[in-house]
């Protein structure tokens, strides 16, 4: 459990602080585009609904689990929307304009709000994932990767021997 849980972290990091080095060197690509290309905030969050509708429809959930999906919906919901901020901060320029201490304190400041959206994604994510059987954990973990690819990785980016970045997320867990 501790490692699904240390995967949905990742996973979650990456979508609240992913655009952070973009900012940095640049939120716009040279023909004017933001780093997600032409999709409109609307478009982000069609894409966002999706996931979560996947992730949802993927698991299966029985009907004592189903009453423990809407805390991890708006868990994940709350993430989301803290990553979509910070992008729009940082594609406004507002990041790139500050001196360098100043800076420095506004990323630990995203970094902070992100580590408490996750800390609430894991407390909210736990009690459901304590009642999934094998078959769910396995689905779990196949969606969680094709959550994060489609929040913005691509193939490969996650990658290490074929199992993304937690190497040890294809293995069974039942560690406390």
């Amino acid at each position: 459990m501790k490692r699904w849980i240390a995967g949905t972290l990742l996973v979650g990091t990456l979508l609240a602080t992913g655009g952070v080095a973009m900012a940095q060197r640049g939120a716009m690509h040279p023909d004017g585009m933001g780093p997600m290309g032409r999709l409109s905030p609307e478009d982000m969050d069609a894409f966002r609904d999706a996931h979560i509708a996947a992730l949802h429809a993927g698991l299966k959930l029985s009907p004592d689990q189903e009453k423990l999906w809407p805390p991890v919906e708006e868990a994940i919901r709350n993430l989301a929307k803290l990553h979509r901020d910070h992008m729009k901060m940082m594609q406004e320029g507002n990041v790139a304009d500050e001196d360098t201490p100043r800076r420095i304190r506004a990323l630990a400041d995203r970094m902070s709000q992100g580590a408490d959206a996750l800390r609430k994604l894991s407390d909210a994510a736990a009690p459901l994932y304590a009642t999934f059987d094998d078959a769910q954990k396995r689905r779990l973990r196949f969606l969680v990767r094709g959550m994060g690819m489609g929040m913005g990785m691509r193939s490969g980016a996650m990658m290490h021997d074929g199992h993304g970045m937690m190497p040890d997320m294809h293995e069974d867990d039942e560690e406390e």
